[in-house]
């Protein structure tokens, strides 16, 4: 079975689009969301209710209130608590609910019908403002996996894809384009790993080690004349063979 068709069945989604099969990024993505913004909450609550013990304890320490004024602080402490989670609870909700239409709202393509290998790779993100984004394989100049704590937890992990232009005012270094939330994540990095040696012989990760290879020119990304040049180079060497 090879690698395409194993991840077929992972990534399958009846949606389709011009050039090839759509798939989401799983649920778990979008409940690592929610347990971060859960958990963003929890902790400031948690830090605010900190601070206000500190002020009591510190009162009583250097004694410059009253033990009235010390108690009148910790009585407060539960209404504060209650209106530090109502405050959180008008962001919080709204919150959710976007996370939950925006993780709907993507979709990626890098398996065609066919079962091979798309074009390119196919991004739409977006709930107001709709961003659909074709990533060439020919403009891809790296790419990688990751996986943080949280998506380890939840156990899927991202792709990150870099390119040639940084278009879109992204920075050196910095990803092009990620696919988000998915579990077949390091299968998916060698697909498209596979797929990106079709277009350059060695193409590799920043981790792999390949032999160097002489070339007549410096060759950039599929120009006509470093294709010319390459051609009469084997040309050259064919002659070479039957001499």
């Amino acid at each position: 079975m090879t690698v395409a068709n194993g991840l077929q069945g992972v990534l399958e989604s009846p949606q389709d689009v011009s050039f090839g099969r759509t798939f989401k990024p799983e649920s778990a993505l979008r409940n690592k969301w929610w347990f971060m913004s859960i958990g963003f909450a929890a902790v400031t609550w948690a830090l605010a209710i900190l601070a206000l013990w500190s002020t009591a304890w510190l009162i009583g320490y250097f004694e410059s209130w009253t033990a009235y004024e010390r108690l009148w602080i910790l009585e407060w402490l539960p209404t504060i608590s209650i209106w530090i989670w109502i405050v959180h609870i008008v962001w919080l909700v709204p919150a959710l609910a976007g996370i939950l239409v925006y993780v709907r709202s993507i979709e990626y393509a890098v398996i065609s019908e066919s079962g091979e290998a798309s074009p390119e790779i196919y991004v739409r993100k977006g709930i107001i403002n709709i961003t659909r984004k074709h990533v060439p394989f020919r403009t891809v100049t790296n790419i990688a996996s990751r996986a943080g704590v949280f998506d380890r937890l939840f156990r899927i992990g991202t792709v990150e894809i870099q390119t040639a232009g940084y278009s879109g005012g992204v920075q050196p270094g910095n990803a092009e384009e990620k696919i988000e939330g998915i579990k077949a994540y390091q299968e998916l990095t060698r697909f498209v790993l596979r797929e990106l040696r079709k277009f350059r012989d060695p193409y590799a990760l920043g981790t792999e080690v390949v032999a160097p290879r002489d070339e007549p020119a410096q060759r950039s990304d599929s120009t006509l004349d470093d294709e010319i040049l390459l051609a009469l180079r084997d040309i050259r060497e064919i002659l070479k063979t039957k001499l």
